[in-house]
């Protein structure tokens, strides 16, 4: 069984908009929709989670019904920080999968995931046990020496941008959530589930990956999201 955990329970203070930017209508629908939508149609993918924003469960519900997301099977609420939400969604789920069925962590601002970038993660995941969405970065990376000056560089040849999707077996990403709030590691600030497996000393393997698969943080990124549904309907 391969099920998604969709990961909606931020605020989106960076927007700078009455209301959560998940919930954000673009065109036609919500960007929720559009992220739920390209699990919808993927043929591998057998049901949704969704972790929401306290208070918005009932309106993702109404949603789900308008646009036909008939795979969300589950809604539980989110955490206080993003791991937490994550961590919540992963526990909700202890019952219902076995160890060796996939979970697939995704990002609910991140609405354009591509059906060949989900494929290769389950594909990776089955051969290795986690499977990492991931592109080669293209621009180039100092160290900062002071406020304003620097000496040293990372070859961009030695680096990748990894991001949702995320494959994991759910018996790895249950255990590794157990541990690491038990012995707080990897939870804090920025981390995320691929950091935090690292932290852990897992070894992570690459999938496939899109740069149009952007991260809905500020008007700008909504902006170049219109674009891209534009070019799309064009």
């Amino acid at each position: 069984m391969n099920v998604a955990i969709i990961i909606a329970g931020g605020v989106g203070s960076r927007m700078h908009m009455d209301i959560p930017k998940q919930f954000i209508h673009i065109y036609d629908k919500p960007v929720i929709i559009y992220t739920l939508e390209g699990f919808q149609r993927h043929p591998e993918i057998d049901a949704i989670e969704v972790v929401c924003l306290a208070g918005w469960e009932e309106t993702l519900k109404d949603y789900a019904r308008q646009y036909g997301i008939t795979k969300l099977k589950w809604i539980c609420t989110g955490g206080e920080t993003g791991q937490e939400s994550i961590r919540n969604g992963v526990y909700h789920l202890e019952g219902e999968l076995r160890d060796d069925d996939i979970a697939i962590v995704h990002d609910g601002i991140r609405p354009m995931v591509d059906s060949s970038v989900l494929s290769d993660c389950l594909r990776v995941c089955r051969l290795h046990g986690n499977g990492v969405t991931s592109t080669p970065y293209n621009e180039q990376i100092f160290r900062i020496q002071d406020e304003y000056t620097t000496r040293e560089y990372i070859p961009r040849e030695t680096i990748r941008k990894v991001a949702t999707p995320q494959a994991y077996r759910y018996g790895l990403l249950r255990d590794a959530y157990r541990r690491a709030f038990a012995e707080e590691i990897g939870i804090y600030g920025s981390a995320y589930t691929n950091t935090m497996m690292v932290d852990l000393g897992e070894t992570l393997y690459f999938a496939a990956g899109s740069d149009k698969n952007i991260k809905l943080t500020s008007k700008d990124d909504l902006e170049l999201f219109k674009a891209y549904l534009r070019m799309d309907r064009e």
